[in-house]
């Protein structure tokens, strides 16, 4: 008998190893993808569409691998299994579908495969007598194969016994041919029944495995309007009123939104009210910023009496949605110096030894009619608790689209709780991160759970920045989590590339954000309007700037970009090239004026190439690489771009093709890919 190393003068003692648990288990899982911080965050994907994992696993030797992705919705225990396929480099691939919106959990298991083992080495056996003995040794593995199945399947377990024992007559017959016996031992109908019971006694699991938000497809593609209600009047002069921005929803609607946003509704602060062009003293009438919230009329569940009622604010929500638009409320957790919440509750706020409340600054800029929250109060439980009672309000009244104002001057801990916990009763609730910050700062949110987040295209107008960081949001790790939604201005932003008024450049600047992000918003209507003064030279803040005074908008000017937007959205809403973000690909160019990107759907059937002029100013002409086996195309055949933006049709054929842009006629090619060639005379008998 061979000794135990307990039993064996010459064996040392056994100490086991800090964190092993089970020294049989010889499978490796050594990373799983998506994984966001190693599982301390949730990856996010779409309810309803598949999400594909990745996991690199191997063991010691030459030994087959089985591996299993294992899924299942939080707070069910039933787990459904999905069988990972070796590409290649040990790395494993599968993918499920989460069917409707929530969280869900997804982890790998792994597993030496003893019985494909034994199949892989025999296929490879030439001699006799190794035959023989591999049979005896398969006949033991199918047996145990067949006491697993007895539980599950009588006939299973008979067909698996009766092999079983055919393979150990056969080792036993000399006069039967190895290669006969062989072929009976690779037999692939009953070696497939074998494969559904395999000894899974020392599988490597990944636990408690990774975390999954699942989204509904707006958090995926989204296309955002931003509109102060207060400015909506038809007429100069009147405060507008939920009413007027009902008149409104049919025009927003044709040019292609499905989010209509609203900075706050809420009663506006009077003391310290800032006035126009955000003057420290308010004249008679000033109507101050809607992100000063609350006053004697109430805080952040009350509405500016102005606008309407909650049941005005119901009706609007109600014909949005019977449009085809969700409106979008901005959470902006602070309070004017009058809210309620100050008298009520004085301990959520901090105080100077002047027994004065610190107002909101970020220097040199000063907000004295906005005081920040205290995060670090001894009250802070009853904070949290009353503020997620603001979001829980607002989606009784119709509201799941929410943009939050400046979360990175909010505690952390905070977001995740409350986004959590907002999601756990309603997985359809979106949030979209308003952070201008440091990069890892805005990353941090998005893995606390901001469904979206704003990000620097504002600021990225250069062929080499804007590559650079559109590969960013493209690539892992931040695609598994971070959903880029870009904006070419916003109330607070006028970028200093939009105060020339040029027309060109306001399309271009559409047309990238529209295109490089599968979502994106504009500020209007001042952005169709071509609205491009600056408060003074150097500054980024518009003059006359509707945060601080009601602003009339005359919609029917001549030069308005009303229908190019319209155009333009209805090209990304034609082309699911142009609703994801992880498809993304750059193409080379040579002009540093001309940045080109290429897009495809996910069954590759779709495939969109924008080139935009970065000039807004001056003709550029260049010539684009463009491999043909980039398209799935044979070198040699031609094909069809189509201009999905100015309705020309171009034959192309080979690598290079010409480029040449008018920013005053048209500032980008928006071009889709057509393959097949019917007539090389009439281009349009392409498919």
């Amino acid at each position: 008998m061979r000794p135990t190393p307990e039993s064996s003068p010459s064996c040392a003692p056994f100490i086991q190893p800090i964190g092993v648990t089970e020294g049989r288990q010889r499978a490796v899982i050594d990373a799983v993808l998506p994984s966001v911080d190693g599982g301390r965050f949730a990856a996010k994907c779409v309810a309803g569409e598949p999400l594909a994992v990745e996991a690199h696993c191997f063991a010691e030797g030459h030994d087959v691998l089985r591996v299993m992705l294992q899924w299942r919705r939080e707070g069910d225990e039933r787990v459904t299994e999905v069988p990972m396929t070796l590409k290649w480099n040990d790395e494993w691939h599968a993918q499920f579908t989460p069917p409707t919106p929530g969280r869900y959990r997804y982890t790998v298991c792994a597993w030496v495969d003893n019985f494909a083992s034994w199949r892989h080495e025999l296929e490879r056996r030439v001699d006799a007598e190794d035959i023989r003995v591999a049979a005896r040794v398969g006949a033991a593995e199918i047996a145990a194969a067949a006491a697993r199945a007895a539980n599950a399947s009588a006939a299973d377990a008979q067909l698996l016994q009766e092999w079983a024992e055919a393979l150990e007559r056969g080792a036993a017959d000399r006069t039967l041919d190895a290669a006969e016996l062989k072929a009976r031992a690779l037999d692939a109908h009953q070696a497939e029944c074998a494969a559904r019971y395999p000894d899974r006694t020392h599988a490597s699991t990944l636990a408690p495995g990774f975390p999954l938000v699942a989204d509904r497809p707006l958090a995926r593609f989204s296309t955002w309007y931003e509109l102060f209600p207060r400015s909506a009047a038809p007429e100069p002069g009147r405060h507008g009123t939920f009413r007027d921005v009902q008149a409104q929803l049919p025009r927003i609607r044709r040019m292609g939104f499905d989010v209509l946003y609203f900075p706050p509704i809420h009663p506006i602060g009077r003391q310290q009210r800032k006035g126009r062009n955000n003057a420290l003293r308010a004249e008679p009438g000033d109507v101050g910023s809607p992100w000063a919230i609350g006053a004697e009329e109430g805080g952040h569940k009350s509405i500016l009496p102005e606008l309407g009622t909650h049941e005005d604010f119901r009706r609007l929500v109600q014909a949005a949605r019977e449009q085809g638009l969700e409106i979008a409320l901005d959470i902006a957790f602070q309070c004017a110096p009058d809210h309620p919440y100050v008298k009520q509750h004085p301990a959520w706020f901090k105080w100077r030894p002047d027994g004065t409340v610190q107002y909101a600054e970020n220097p040199p800029k000063k907000y004295q009619d906005i005081y920040p929250f205290n995060f670090e109060s001894d009250q802070w439980a009853a904070l949290w608790a009353e503020l997620k009672s603001v979001l829980d309000h607002w989606i009784a009244q119709g509201v799941t689209v929410f943009r939050v104002d400046n979360p990175h001057t909010k505690a952390f801990p905070f977001w995740e709780w409350a986004i959590t916990e907002v999601k756990r009763t309603h997985p359809e609730a979106i949030f979209l991160a308003e952070a201008f910050t440091r990069p890892k700062v805005m990353h941090r949110l998005a893995k606390l759970g901001f469904t979206q987040s704003y990000t620097y295209f504002t600021w990225r107008n250069g062929k080499e920045e804007l590559t650079k960081y559109f590969t960013e949001l493209s690539t892992r790790p931040g695609l598994d989590y971070f959903r880029p939604n870009v904006w070419p201005n916003t109330p607070d932003i006028l970028h200093e590339s939009l105060q020339s008024g040029s027309p060109a450049q306001f399309r271009a600047r559409l047309v990238l954000a529209a295109t490089l992000s599968a979502s994106y918003g504009i500020y209007g209507p001042a952005y169709e309007l071509l609205e491009h003064r600056p408060r003074h030279a150097g500054s980024e803040e518009y003059l006359d700037s509707e945060k601080y005074q009601l602003r009339h908008w005359n919609l029917d000017q001549a030069h308005s970009l009303e229908g190019f937007i319209a155009h333009v959205n209805a090209i990304r809403h034609a082309h699911p090239a142009l609703q994801r973000n992880d498809t993304l690909e750059f193409l080379d160019i040579d002009n540093d004026q001309l940045l080109a990107y290429l897009k495809r759907s996910a069954d590759n059937q779709d495939i969109v190439v924008t080139v935009v002029n970065l000039d807004p100013w001056n003709t550029q002409i260049g010539w684009l690489t463009l491999e043909p086996h980039t398209l799935g195309l044979p070198p040699d055949q031609p094909f069809q771009m189509h201009d999905l933006l100015g309705g020309q049709r171009w034959r192309w054929q080979g690598a290079r093709h010409y480029i040449q842009l008018n920013p005053w006629e048209a500032p980008a090619h928006v071009m889709q890919l057509r393959r097949h060639v019917r007539s090389e005379r009439d281009f349009d008998y392409f498919q």
